[in-house]
């Protein structure tokens, strides 16, 4: 079963392999006029010359990421004065497109010249998938986070691996997760001093440079695992259906959390965890069902300014995109009806869009803190 699986996923030459980018991407990511890039392209050979495919003019997602980092240099971030900012996708339950949030939103800010690192900690392995990594093939246990948390390793630079798409790497995810349910406490019984909740954050500063940014697809559940995501992050981003039960969901998850981190640091005399940004995201939005527009009003009430001015629709696509193990990132043109895809990218584009501008605001910040000597 799970090798008819991978063979599905991996078809047709059992390699998954990233979309190549068009000259038009690349001008649409970077708002630059055709002319203009025609004009570094003459000018500039060291710049990646790509190839031509029918009518256009494609370049591996390598040479995309090389020409969109020259075109936009104010949008590099100096590893000298700033780490990668560190996000975490969470959410009470499953089912409300998470794990298809972290995966999209690696590969849009991937596209938008970022160097990427997703974490996989849901057992069951889904977005490791999305890469084209099976947990209960690929991955061995001391290719997750388990060593860390068992406390055999410091780092995480041993877990890390290549994805198919350059510029995403991957810590995945395996069954050997579930072991850190019972591992964490275990230690903080033991342990004199051990900060249970802290440890993902400490095993991220090894590789916090590494990287643009860090995307963590946390449990569908407020478990040690999310709790040590929900820490180690700058920004939280929760995906959210319009339905009565996904908000009821939402509200139980955020009354929790914050019970929780303000016994975690009150009962140590620390001042509260802070984030830079915590954003709503509306997903698998239906504007034909009633119930998601009075759902949505009570979701701008409750959470006011968090909510972000973009909504992912529900659509075809993101079935189709789900059942070859791929977002919509990696379907093919002509594949699908193109008005189709056109309406969810948008959405998705929006939504990258808007993140990528609360990461930089991340870096701008430790560069700040950094200039006034505070340590990164």
């Amino acid at each position: 079963m799970v090798q008819s699986a991978r063979e599905h996923m991996l078809a047709p030459n059992k390699v998954k392999k990233a979309p190549h980018m068009t000259t038009t991407e690349i001008c649409e990511i970077t708002q630059l006029q055709r002319s203009n890039f025609n004009y570094h392209y003459t000018t500039n050979e060291t710049l990646p010359r790509g190839q031509i495919a029918g009518n256009k003019r494609e370049f591996t997602m390598a040479e995309a990421r090389e020409w969109i980092r020259f075109l936009r240099p104010d949008k590099v971030r100096d590893p000298s004065v700033s780490a990668g900012c560190t996000i975490t996708v969470a959410n009470y339950k499953g089912g409300v497109t998470k794990t298809t949030t972290v995966a999209t939103l690696a590969q849009g800010l991937c596209r938008r010249g970022m160097r990427t690192l997703v974490i996989d900690l849901d057992p069951q392995g889904s977005c490791s998938a999305l890469f084209g990594i099976l947990a209960d093939v690929d991955v061995e246990e001391d290719q997750t986070v388990t060593p860390l948390y068992m406390g055999t390793q410091d780092g995480l630079e041993s877990c890390i691996q290549k994805t198919y798409w350059d510029g995403i790497d991957i810590i995945a995810a395996s069954p050997a997760l579930y072991s850190s349910e019972f591992i964490l406490p275990s230690r903080q019984r033991s342990e004199p001093g051990f900060e249970f909740w802290r440890v993902l954050d400490a095993g991220l500063d090894s590789v916090r440079d590494q990287y643009d940014v860090i995307i963590i697809d946390s449990p569908p559940s407020l478990s040690y695992t999310t709790i040590n995501a929900l820490m180690a992050a700058d920004g939280l981003l929760m995906p959210m259906p319009p339905s009565n039960l996904d908000f009821a969901s939402s509200a139980q998850f955020w009354n929790l959390c914050t019970d929780l981190i303000k016994t975690l640091y009150a009962d140590r005399g620390l001042p509260d965890k802070k984030f830079s940004f915590i954003n709503i995201l509306l997903s698998k939005v239906d504007s034909s069902v009633g119930v998601s527009t009075a759902v949505r009003s009570w979701i701008y009430n409750a959470y006011g300014s968090m909510v972000m001015p973009v909504e992912i629709p529900k659509t075809s696509i993101a079935e189709t995109a789900s059942a070859g193990f791929g977002t919509v990132y990696d379907l093919v043109p002509g594949s699908v009806l193109a008005k189709t895809l056109k309406r969810a990218k948008d959405a998705y584009e929006d939504m990258i869009d808007y993140v990528e501008k609360q990461v930089r605001g991340v870096w701008a910040g430790q560069a700040l803190m950094n200039s006034k000597g505070d340590a990164k």
